[in-house]
């Protein structure tokens, strides 16, 4: 099944914890900043980022959001919260039993990604396999699209970091050239601050951006992973299902039919 075909959730329905959860790691990052920023008031650090020129608020604006959003999807993208082998195996123990109502009690008392996933199908067990698998893909796109949450923004911010940082320095090198068709090239300087602004800002926008970038692809990675063990789950689970609807047809079958003499 792929899970990738249908997308029949509204996302809007998982946009108030996701900004809740960003906005929690972002007020961190602000902390943090800001402590740290008092108690480095006189230190080099500060005095770089003074020397780097106005392009460096958006750059350090960026580099919380992208902490922020690190630290949502490190919290969100926990094994336990999106896939439990344990518990999966259960429910597919039961479901093979026909056992269904013991595996959606199961399912409603736990709070992973697969259980809702399952509980979806589960509800639908008795219009058919067909709705089974409707359901399970449907409920799957859902719980996709929530983990993939911020991943495109983090990537987003790993792409105009660098970007930015290349603006800065187009920035100093103008005011370098600037101040050397005024008072000449005899004095190197008076275009040292230029300069200096040109080269902090690129190596402050890389250093933001190349972390960013390798948290994209780690997340990337993380979400394509859970999405394809909760696949091989879903699998698993519809055909336990069928072969339990299949031995509880042919059971029925032999109790209605007339005993031979």
């Amino acid at each position: 099944m792929n899970f990738d075909t249908i997308r029949e959730h509204p996302v809007w329905e998982t946009v108030p914890p996701l900004a809740a959860m960003t906005a929690v790691g972002a007020l961190l990052s602000i902390i943090f900043l800001l402590v740290g920023g008092v108690w480095f008031a006189d230190s080099w650090l500060v005095s770089v980022f003074r020397k780097g020129g106005p392009v460096m608020w958006p750059i350090l604006f960026c580099s919380i959001l992208a902490v922020a959003i690190c630290l949502e999807r490190a919290y969100s993208l926990r094994n336990e919260n999106i896939v439990d082998p344990s518990f999966a195996a259960e429910v597919r123990r039961l479901s093979a039993k026909g056992d269904l109502d013991r595996a959606l009690k199961i399912c409603a008392n736990n709070p992973s990604a697969m259980a809702r996933i399952l509980k979806a199908g589960l509800n639908r067990a008795s219009h058919g396999i067909l709705e089974i698998e409707r359901a399970i893909e449907a409920a799957g796109s859902h719980e996709a699209t929530l983990m993939e949450a911020n991943l495109r923004g983090l990537g987003v911010l790993a792409n105009i970091t660098p970007m930015m940082g290349l603006l800065g320095t187009v920035i100093g090198m103008i005011k370098a050239f600037d101040v050397i068709s005024v008072a000449g090239s005899g004095n190197p300087s008076l275009v040292a601050s230029g300069i200096a602004e040109a080269l902090i800002t690129t190596a402050t926008g890389l250093i933001i951006g190349i972390p960013a970038l390798a948290a994209y692809h780690y997340f990337r990675g993380r979400v394509d992973k859970f999405i394809y063990d909760m696949e091989e789950e879903s699998l698993f689970f519809v055909e336990d299902l069928i072969k339990a609807m299949e031995n509880f047809e042919a059971t029925h079958k032999v109790a209605d039919s007339p005993h031979e003499v």
